[in-house]
Order: C-alpha cells, then structure tokens, then sequence
C-alpha cells in the first residue's frame, strides 16, 4: 500500500471520515439530495484509490435529530433512537452511491436490522477493511445520549485508524464563527484541552475526551472543497489538526 504523508506526521492506512446529515441535504435544506450524495461519494472513491481503508460515521440531523425532538417534548430516549434509525437511512444512501462507483461498501449498523444491513461484529468489520471494503458504521453506538461524534471516535478507536477526518463547510478550525467574521483566524493545530476549554464546535465534549484518552488526532477540512479530502491525505490540503 502507498504511504500517504498528511503534512509531516506518520502516514494514514486506515481512517475515519465523520460527516454531519446535514451535509447530504445539498441546497434543498432537509433530506438528502442525490447529486450531493454522490458528490461526497466521489470524494470518497478518490481517497479510496490511494489505497487508503477507509471507516465513515454519517449522522442523522437531515431526517431527525433526537436533541431537537427532546426539547420539542418528545421523551429523549425514544428520540435518540429515532435519530439513529435515521443515520441508518443515510448510510444506506451513501452505499448506494458508492457501489455504483464501483466501490465494494458494507453498513454495519450498532441496532440489528439483518435484512437492510449487518450487525456491528468488531472482527468482521475489521475484515472488510482489509479486504478493501469501505465500511459505513450506522445507528451510532447503539445507545441514546451519545451522539454520532462518539460514535465515530469510539468506531475509529476500535477500528485502529490513525486519524478522523471531520467534514465541515469550513476548512478548519477557527477562533470565531468564519461566516459572520471577516477578522476569523484558523488554527493550523490546536489541543483538545484548548478545544475544551474555548468550547470551539469541533465534536461534542464526549469525542474529544475519548480522541484524547486514545491519542487520535481530528483532521477538520472542508467537505465543500473539491478534491479536499485527498489533498489533504497527500499533504497539500487546508485542515486544522486536534492533537495532544
């Protein structure tokens, strides 16, 4: 396999790409949108023929967010694990689009649902990596009151990936909201006690907490970029690194 250089640190084998829902709604602003699900698909299949094996985590908010319906008063738990119903939708989208690239896709769901997709078996899915599958994890950890951001770190951790790529609309990290202020700086690095402690919106506190304890640096690009995801696997993209 090729050794893929990510700006001066250890080549990445295997990694973790973490998307939001909201990134397959396109401009239509709820559900998914078709070209921009094969779009992401496309950015996917050009990371993949580098020989990169590659995990995603695709979360729910375009079809149902659980938080959302909680505060509407709906009981959390019940709105958790619709929400989790609704990152497997999304999965399997993602899947189809995949695979009509010609790109072998497996989802692996943490709820068992055997005739849409498998049941999430660590050694198996490990296996579909080798085998140069890409392997879409769904229905979050299985449990209300975590979010896909955990989901993707707990995933990625067990997986053994050397990094997770979050997916953004922005390239990186910034001290300050990029779209409401001109004078916004990006961090080229910042630690997850200072992404704590600045409560800057890069995962929830849970996945940087277990990204911290498991020493797994977030990359934060642009999903918007074209072409961003494998720039920056070959050491020549805009991020922003969480480490240390």
């Amino acid at each position: 396999m090729q050794d893929l250089d990510t700006g001066g640190v250890k080549p990445l084998k295997r990694v973790m790409l973490k998307i939001s829902g909201e990134a397959l709604m396109g401009p239509q602003g709820y559900g998914l949108h078709p070209p921009t699900v094969e779009r992401i698909a496309k950015e996917v299949q050009s990371v993949h023929e580098m020989g990169v094996e590659i995990c995603m985590v695709i979360g729910g908010g375009n079809i149902f967010r659980g938080l959302q319906g909680s505060a509407q008063g709906m009981e959390r738990t019940t709105a958790d694990y619709m929400g989790m119903l609704a990152t497997v939708m999304n999965a399997l989208a993602m899947q189809g689009a995949m695979e009509s690239l010609g790109i072998h896709t497996r989802v692996i769901s943490a709820i068992p649902m055997d005739q849409v997709c498998e049941p999430y078996i660590r050694r198996r899915a490990v296996r579909h990596l080798e085998k140069k599958r890409v392997v879409i994890f769904a229905a979050g950890t299985g449990n209300p009151y975590f979010t896909t951001d955990t989901a993707a770190t707990l995933r990625a951790s067990e997986m053994s990936c050397g990094a997770i790529f979050k997916g953004t609309k922005v390239d990186g990290v910034y001290d300050k909201d990029p779209e409401k202020h001109s004078d916004a700086v990006r961090y080229e690095t910042i630690t997850y006690d200072e992404v704590l402690q600045k409560h800057l919106k890069v995962m929830d506190a849970s996945a940087i907490a277990l990204a911290r304890e498991n020493g797994l640096p977030i990359i934060v690009f642009s999903l918007d970029a074209p072409g961003g995801f494998r720039s920056i696997l070959a050491g020549t993209g805009t991020c922003t690194r969480v480490e240390g």
